[in-house]
């Protein structure tokens, strides 16, 4: 018999998961299931019965689970007799946890109880299966994943995958946009698009509008039941996502953001968000839709914002700054290349020169000299 009065006399542990907040809000009969072990444990002669879960909507393949080191820590101080899971995939989906539990289990004498049986991980067998299982899991996880991300890439490619709608535009049927019925919406819109052609720069774009006391539509994100249109002052990340998103030229992009993984305490953490560039966008479809502006204007933009930038090497063009030296962000070094920085000096600070400082520019580090004009 697996089951010992030393084991009894710990207590019992269910381990109660569901992955993801849709699982929650649909799937209540996995979650039934998984608190009816409880029951199990008073049948098998356990008085003890502690239930853990906190991990519930987290997914099990080894981001951050209060649940699951309450339950390590529980094993390791020798108060647990059993762990009870419907499955092992509930207790992990990575090798690194699921072997720690095992590990653990093992040295403290726990035994791990699912709905095909009871196993002791000291014992050779028992530990093989359990490892065959995680693996298995593990492996479970990976093809589930794969599947479903070439489901969403196929779907991308043909234009037709919507996580979400850009404001200014509507979802029509399952699988296309229109632009928004809202008049005042897509004048605003506009409003943005013709104020950059003029000024030729975000910030002073963003400036205008607020001195204008002119509201800029928005979605409310903590609605998530019925999309809704809401009104409030800009911010510069609002202009910005505005002018740099293909959706507003009539285009369909998919994947221009990634992920990556770190290592953070121990533990991986994704990071999202990161934008890409655009030859590492996943799909882009010019002239999938009606857009407020054409795919040349919206390219010509991307180059005017490019060039804006500071602190983008000196290469790049950069916005015009203060003073009255003729051409300044526009000046190139004519032995180098790179763009002139701009001083002042005389008695009165009047006299412009235009300088290319080379020495600080290079990379590597070479001692090539002022270029002075």
């Amino acid at each position: 018999m697996k089951i010992t009065s030393d084991h009894l006399a710990r207590g019992a542990f269910i381990y109660i998961r569901q992955s993801t907040v849709d699982q929650l809000a649909n799937n209540h009969e996995s979650r039934r299931r998984q608190y009816g072990l409880a029951d199990r444990a008073h049948a098998l002669g356990w008085t003890d019965v502690t239930v853990i879960d906190d991990d519930l909507g987290r997914s099990g393949s080894g981001i951050s689970r209060p649940g699951f080191e309450k339950l390590l820590a529980a094993i390791c101080e020798g108060r647990v007799g059993a762990v009870f899971a419907i499955e092992v995939s509930r207790l992990a989906r990575n090798g690194r946890d699921w072997h720690t539990l095992i590990e653990f289990c093992g040295l403290v004498g726990t035994v791990i109880v699912d709905e095909d049986g009871i196993y002791e991980p000291r014992h050779p067998n028992d530990r093989l299966l359990l490892g065959m299982k995680g693996t298995m899991s593990e492996l479970e996880l990976s093809l589930l994943r794969a599947r479903s991300m070439e489901a969403l890439k196929q779907k991308a490619r043909r234009g037709e995958l919507f996580f979400t709608v850009a404001v200014g535009y509507v979802k029509v049927g399952r699988d296309k946009i229109e632009m928004d019925p809202d008049l005042r919406v897509r004048e605003a819109i506009g409003l943005v698009f013709t104020r950059f052609a003029e000024m030729h720069s975000i910030r002073q774009v963003f400036l205008s509008l607020r001195s204008d006391q002119i509201a800029l539509p928005y979605l409310n994100s903590r609605n998530s039941g019925q999309r809704q249109v809401l009104w409030k002052l800009p911010v510069y990340a609002t202009v910005s996502n505005l002018l740099t998103n293909p959706v507003y030229a009539g285009a369909y992009a998919f994947g221009r953001t990634g992920s990556r993984t770190i290592i953070e305490n121990g533990r991986k953490r994704i990071v999202r968000g990161r934008r890409k560039d655009r030859s590492d966008w996943a799909v882009l479809l010019v002239d999938h839709h009606e857009g407020c502006l054409s795919w040349a204007e919206f390219e010509r933009n991307q180059r005017l914002i490019a060039d804006n930038a500071n602190g983008k090497g000196m290469m790049v063009r950069g916005p015009v700054r203060k003073g009255e030296a003729l051409l300044a962000g526009l000046l190139r070094c004519g032995h180098c290349g790179r763009r002139l920085l701009v001083s002042y000096n005389g008695t009165k600070g009047d006299v412009g020169r235009y300088k290319c400082d080379a020495t600080r520019s290079n990379p590597g580090g070479e001692t090539r000299g002022n270029h002075v004009y």
